[in-house]
């Protein structure tokens, strides 16, 4: 690269860093502000936040049928969470749809300040039948009225003959909305026209088609309908045009595309085993605190000067590369979360965190790399070009195999899992391209502008290769001692009464207590006075928070009281404040069957996605199954201090060990990936030559694995001690994977693959 090519390079990217950086800037700030506010800003002009960060609209719905089954409660929940996350005007990644009492459903959905909007896109979730034109003997179940046509086009001209129980009872109600699959809105062509037109695209379940079949091949041959009809009226009376045999149809005439939107929207929400009306609506604040967002904001800040000045001290020149590069990544994290419209909550903080964990670790693995070839003779130039080399490939293949973590994630996952995926996967592209494209042409910028010398750079050492192998009985003692004890320890809890881990509310349910304070207080004002009360009465500091916008009410969740505890909350709020009891009621877990399913499966998937792909990458399954292993091992030893330090077991818990995958395998990657090169100086493979491999090839990364360790630990540190509660309970297990991710890639993955290549497998060198 030329010189005067070189100050170009430079010039581009300062002016790209700081051109991001303002607009980061800007949208953090006014995401801040209109979380004070909140006034809806956010939605439009902000980073969506979660309820969590920002706060939102809870609605309570209650079931109209009489004594409805848990299964039917638990199956319109389910609906209602795919209700949601099926419109795109109102779709989010976070969302909560839970169980109040015997006969309610709360939906709380953030970003969003407008409750009336909120319901107008929800409906009013009801019954939704499909009617034929005639019952068996002719006679017609519903009639098209002219006058309303004309008079009143806005209403439905057709109208029932009979009730709806007695169109059942004879059999005119072929289907119900338990039957569909799927309705959405989408154009198809016009096979005369040629043009696209916007219809209604239905599919049933499979035990309807056949059903539905019949229905249509019989009223196709008298020229009839099939009306749908919801929530006391018809919305709409398609004529079948075909015998329809494999459940899959589409209703066409509609005006234009909001049309068939709005249809397709009244069928989902009608697809439902049971009736619900709205009880109440309301606006109300953040679930973590309104300083949630600006302490874990000023937390990262804080960190990340760190970071940089620490990378500075570490790799000189480079680092200060790398904190250009850093603080690129960090301002394009924000802008592609607010470009994407991806709703941010605590859970997508840690994918943020684990992201510059790993644009860190990118960066030192290159610095690294140069210094290992300056020190081998060569020049700055060809060490630069051969560093960017010869580490990319360890780059990529730890980044691709959390990416694919994170892709499957995103597709299986629902709520807070999906939304850790979008931000982990905007964070490891990124992270890619600021350390392989950005760092890359400034660093070679820089030398052609005249940074030459050895000095700015650095030499790696010759450091004497620690015997790793020599101990790996101790380090897999030291594990199975840890592991042990979380479980003995989750025995112990489980057999004197308590819960084996410390579940909060979210999984296990609770108590929601609505008090009307008699003024107004912010959510700051009843965390530090309000909330200490209530922890006292009832011997626990789990207690989520909020305030109802435009009322004097608090809400406070807590885990489940009796009803003695019940009395003393309310005695006690009202001796210190005046308050007086509003509502007081059994709440279900927030985090649904489903959802934690779902968590389950995404993750299983994800570590057989890895599994396969590590083992197509090494072209060995023991480098795959001995990465997996570590895994395991990390969420286990982290499990084991939610056990025994008793953490609470939220919503930060999913995405605490999502984390742990990440950052675990990412780590273990580097180090298998220089086995892999070093492997190939052996022309001889004996126990002594495979061990001498994995010992040089610890050493060499070694400091790699302990200062990414410190950065990524540095950032979570702040959290853990500028954050409020709910942040703290997250930064610590948090803290504690960073360590035991870091602990597992050098002294359990690399022996347990040593081990493995000694006994199992093809080529193994132990023979029985």
């Amino acid at each position: 690269m030329k010189k005067s090519r070189g100050f170009i390079v430079i010039a581009l990217i300062l002016a790209f860093l700081i051109g991001m950086g303002y607009l980061a800037a800007t949208t953090v700030s006014v995401t801040s502000t209109s979380q004070k506010k909140g006034d809806g800003v956010t939605d439009a002009a902000g980073i969506k936040l979660g309820l969590d960060l920002s706060g939102g609209v809870s609605i309570t719905y209650r079931i109209k049928d009489e004594n409805p089954s848990q299964t039917d409660i638990d199956d319109t929940i389910a609906k209602l969470e795919q209700r949601i996350e099926g419109d795109n005007t109102i779709a989010t990644t976070e969302y909560s749809v839970y169980q109040i009492g015997d006969d309610r459903i709360a939906v709380e959905i953030p970003g969003v300040y407008d409750a009336n909007a909120v319901l107008a896109k929800l409906g009013n979730p009801g019954n939704l039948y499909f009617i034929t034109q005639t019952d068996a003997d002719g006679n017609a179940n519903y009639e098209y009225d002219s006058t309303i046509a004309t008079e009143h086009p806005e209403w439905s001209p057709y109208s029932l003959t009979s009730d709806i129980e007695t169109l059942i009872a004879n059999g005119s109600v072929i289907l119900t909305g338990e039957d569909v699959q799927s309705a959405s809105a989408v154009y198809e062509t016009n096979s005369t026209l040629g043009t696209q037109e916007p219809v209604v695209s239905l599919q049933f379940n499979d035990s309807a088609a056949d059903i539905f079949g019949q229905a249509t091949t019989a009223a196709y041959a008298a020229g009839q309908s099939i009306g749908i009809y919801y929530d006391g009226h018809f919305i709409s009376v398609p004529r079948v045009s075909a015998a329809i045999l494999d459940g899959k149809c589409v209703i066409n005439g509609m005006g234009d595309f909001d049309e068939a939107n709005e249809l397709a929207t009244f069928i989902r929400v009608g697809a439902m085993k049971l009736e619900l009306e709205e009880l109440e609506s309301n606006v109300v604040g953040a679930q973590l605190g309104g300083q949630a967002l600006s302490t874990s904001v000023k937390a990262a800040l804080i960190g990340l000067a760190l970071v940089m000045i620490f990378m500075i001290i570490m790799y000189g020149l480079s680092g200060v590369v790398a904190s250009v590069a850093l603080l690129l990544y960090t301002a394009l994290v924000v802008n592609f979360i607010y470009w994407f419209e991806v709703t941010l909550t605590l859970p997508g903080i840690a994918g943020v965190i684990l992201g510059i964990g790993m644009a860190v670790d990118a960066n030192v693995i290159i610095y690294s790399r140069i210094r290992e070839e300056i020190a081998s003779g060569k020049t700055i130039a060809v060490a630069m070009t051969d560093g960017f080399k010869k580490s990319s490939s360890a780059i990529l293949d730890g980044q691709i195999t959390t990416f694919i973590a994170a892709v499957v994630l995103m597709f299986l996952g629902s709520g807070t899992v999906k939304g850790f995926a979008y931000t982990l996967m905007i964070s490891i592209i990124l992270s890619l391209f600021t350390a392989l494209v950005v760092s890359r042409f400034l660093m070679k910028a820089l030398y052609a502008v005249g940074f030459k010398s050895e000095k700015l750079y650095g030499r790696a050492k010759e450091r004497k290769s620690i015997d790793f192998m020599k101990r790996r009985i101790l380090y897999f003692v030291i594990s199975l001692v840890v592991i042990v004890a979380g479980f003995i320890g989750m025995a112990v809890n489980a057999g004197s009464g308590n819960r084996a881990l410390n579940y909060s509310l979210e999984f296990v349910g609770g108590t929601s207590t609505t008090v009307d304070m008699g003024k107004n207080y912010t959510i700051e004002q009843v965390e530090k006075e309000v909330v200490p009360v209530v922890a006292d009465v009832i011997g626990d500091n789990a207690i989520q928070a909020t305030t109802v916008d435009g009322t004097t009410n608090v809400v406070l969740k807590t885990r489940t009281l009796t009803q003695e505890q019940r009395e003393a909350v309310d005695n006690a709020l009202a001796d210190n404040f005046g308050a007086v009891l509003v509502e007081s009621q059994s709440i279900s877990s927030t985090i649904s069957s489903e959802m934690r399913a779902d968590a389950i499966l995404a993750v299983i998937v994800a570590c057989i996605c890895m599994l396969l792909y590590i083992w197509f990458r090494f072209k060995d399954i023991r480098f795959a199954a001995s990465a997996i292993a570590a895994l395991v091992h990390d969420v286990l030893v982290v499990l084991t201090a939610y056990a025994l330090i008793r953490i609470s077991v939220g919503n930060t818990f999913i995405a605490c060990m999502l984390t742990i995958v990440g950052y675990s395998v990412n780590d273990t990657i580097v180090i298998f990936d220089r086995i892999r090169e070093n492997m190939h100086s052996v022309t001889t493979p004996t126990p002594e030559n495979l061990a001498a491999v994995a010992n040089k090839s610890l050493t060499q990364t070694l400091s790699r694995s302990i200062n990414t360790s410190i950065t990524t630990f540095i950032m979570v540190l702040f959290l853990f001690i500028l954050g409020v509660a709910s942040i703290r309970e997250f930064a610590l297990p948090l803290m504690v994977g960073l360590i035991c991710g870091s602990y597992s890639s050098i002294f359990i993955a690399t022996e347990l693959w040593y081990i493995m290549k000694l006994h199992l497998g093809k080529g193994r060198l132990i023979k029985k």
